[in-house]
């Protein structure tokens, strides 16, 4: 048994297109300006997700999360802002929403809540199945063709 990542990009008409990992990771690491110039100039949104495997076949998702790619019009992902979405996700999670002091509520600093907010999504049910099937090898979609 072990586990295995999926990416998929969905395009703006929701089809589900699989995005290799390596691809992925010369992206973010802007190895030879690597490109999906068929996202060029979009919003795109990123399903990642984490399947078990027995012996070499998916079995179940064990998770999912979404992300929204930003790229520009050469087809290059905008890495500054998918890190700082990142971040965002995961700052603070352990700050109470409303700090209270002398049982007065204090303002709190919520910034970081848009940007993760406007780096993640929630696919509809219909989709969300789709994506999953694609995971699971259950359904074929196109493959997203990174140039550099």
């Amino acid at each position: 048994m072990g586990l295995s990542s999926k990416l998929f990009l969905i395009a703006a008409d929701d089809t589900v297109h699989a995005l290799s990992n390596a691809a992925f990771m010369r992206m973010l690491r802007r190895e030879s300006d690597t490109r999906i110039p068929e996202f060029s100039e979009q919003r795109v949104r990123q399903a990642s997700i984490a399947i078990s495997l027995v012996g070499h076949e998916p079995t179940t998702i064990v998770r999912c999360t979404f992300s929204i790619l930003d790229i520009d019009e050469n087809g290059v992902l905008d890495v500054e802002r998918w890190d700082a979405q990142q971040v965002a996700r995961v700052a603070d999670p352990f700050a109470s929403e409303r700090p209270v002091r002398d049982d007065i509520a204090q303002v709190i600093e919520a910034a970081h809540r848009f940007i993760a907010r406007g780096g993640s999504w929630v696919p509809e049910l219909a989709l969300l199945n789709r994506t999953k099937q694609a995971a699971l090898q259950k359904l074929v979609c196109p493959r997203v063709k990174a140039v550099r």
